[in-house]
């Protein structure tokens, strides 16, 4: 026979020479029980070693294409799929259950970082030391980087646990200690976690309502039954709570998307209501290190006497989103279901980053790093608060809010789609918004929009709201 194969010297040769013969077989142009050339005259052929040939024939003699017999040569395999033109996928008949079917798409995440993107939940990374955490993580993974090879603790790096324990001791008033702590692939994972090990498929979820969608997507994916709870002025309306909720996740130093912080009586009276019904408290305090009035608000880990409340956070918003570093503080009875949790979910999070996070807490570049940012945010902020003021008073009613990277608007009008189309002409003058719409659980919110200004250029501010104000007739 006559085996044509052709060299285009892009790719490693055995593998042309093992992907062009199995095609050769797989659409019949070699038949079983054909033979083939000698690997000596293939090489020459070729202009290849001959150790090459070889190492292409043995490959699909492993694979079951090719036999061969001392003394008579390589023949192709007389199997029963020989001949068949290779399938280009197969019909699957594998189904994923139905509730995927009816869960929202991620967001187009490739599409955020356009110039003029007011969404929520992204900083800015132009201000990121990058050259100082190149160093860094450059640092963690010398030969000498102690357990650099090795599997690690899935409660997460000892240093970076007792650096997030004093960060969040000093900054936020969390009385923990690295024993506490876990670290996670951010919020959505820690929240995952303590979902995990606290509740079974059908228990009782509460959640604010309006939400933050992501937490409440991974509930319904696990199978909870969720029940959203009202928020007012003074935050989670307490007094809405269902009686058989075994968890409440709530955000409430800043609550999202609203941005009311929870009142002190609220947050005694969530206390106990957790302490009457036995219920978790996940308390999510996702951007309180941005606060732009009034004095700091006590996290309510500090005001926990019993042992109910579970404090996460990440370090997304103050540093980067791709880091993928976030945490858990948790109570003792918890430490050792989560880190058998961890191990089993992904089994720690990445050594090195963890080792340069660590670095970066202690040495003072983070406490530096938020300081400027801040200045960089509350230019921002003022500056679209003056905006709603001076430009929107007219189309949008905002909501004051005293922390955080984003502001929350209702629309002035009740006219049904209005936030559909505002978005639609938006994107037309290249600029993203985020609805309302995304955030409701039981009950339509009204419509509105939540205006991220982490990510938007603080030289792009101006031309992005002369912009947006064009997409409101």
């Amino acid at each position: 026979m006559d085996l044509h194969v052709s060299l285009d010297g892009r790719r490693e040769l055995t593998a042309q020479i093992y992907l062009q013969v199995r095609a050769a077989i797989l659409d019949g142009r070699l038949r079983p029980g054909e033979a083939l050339p000698p690997t000596r005259e293939l090489a020459a052929a070729l202009s290849v070693s001959r150790n090459t040939a070889n190492a292409a024939y043995e490959k699909l003699a492993a694979e079951g294409f090719l036999s061969s017999r001392v003394g008579v040569g390589t023949f192709v395999s007389d199997l029963p799929f020989r001949g068949a033109v290779e399938p280009e996928v197969p019909e699957s008949p594998l189904r994923p259950r139905p509730m995927w079917d009816d869960m929202p798409a991620p967001p187009d995440l490739s599409a955020m970082g356009d110039r003029f993107d007011f969404r929520p939940g992204m900083p800015d990374a132009r201000h990121f030391p990058f050259a100082t955490w190149r160093a860094l993580l450059a640092g963690q993974l010398r030969d000498s980087a102690t357990g650099l090879g090795m599997y690690g603790e899935p409660l997460g790096h000892a240093g970076l646990r007792a650096s997030i324990a004093r960060h969040v001791g000093v900054s936020r008033a969390v009385r923990t200690t690295a024993a506490d702590v876990m670290v996670t692939g951010g919020v959505q994972q820690a929240v995952d976690l303590i979902a995990r090990v606290m509740l079974a498929p059908g228990d009782v979820v509460a959640m604010e309502d309006p939400c933050y969608p992501p937490v409440k997507r991974l509930f319904q994916a696990m199978g909870m039954r969720l029940v959203g709870v009202p928020v007012d002025a003074e935050g989670l309306v307490v007094d809405r709570l269902p009686e058989d909720a075994k968890l409440v996740y709530t955000s409430p130093s800043h609550q999202f998307p609203l941005g009311h912080a929870l009142s002190l009586s609220r947050r005694l009276a969530l206390l106990a209501w957790a302490d009457r019904v036995d219920a978790v408290i996940v308390e999510d305090d996702y951007d309180s290190e941005f606060r732009w009035t009034g004095r700091p608000v006590e996290p309510l880990h500090a005001l926990d006497r019993t042992g109910r409340v579970v404090y996460v956070s990440s370090f997304s918003k103050v540093l980067l989103p791709t880091l993928r570093v976030g945490f858990c503080v948790a109570p003792p009875p918890l430490h050792s279901a989560l880190r058998k949790a961890k191990h089993l979910a992904d089994w720690h999070s990445p050594g090195p980053v963890q080792g340069a996070l660590a670095q970066f807490i202690d040495s003072g570049l983070l406490a530096g790093h938020l300081r400027r940012m801040r200045r960089v945010y509350r230019a921002r902020r003022d500056r679209m608060a003056m905006a709603f003021d001076q430009d929107f008073a007219d189309v949008l009613e905002p909501i004051t809010s005293a922390a955080g990277l984003h502001v929350t608007a209702w629309l002035r009008t009740d006219r049904p789609g209005e936030d559909a189309a505002v978005i639609a002409r938006a994107r037309e003058h290249g600029v993203a918004l985020h609805s309302m719409a995304l955030c409701g659980i039981e009950r339509v919110p009204r419509q509105g929009f939540v205006f991220g200004y982490g990510l938007i250029a603080t030289e792009d501010l101006d031309e992005g709201l002369a912009r947006m104000r064009r997409a409101f007739t």
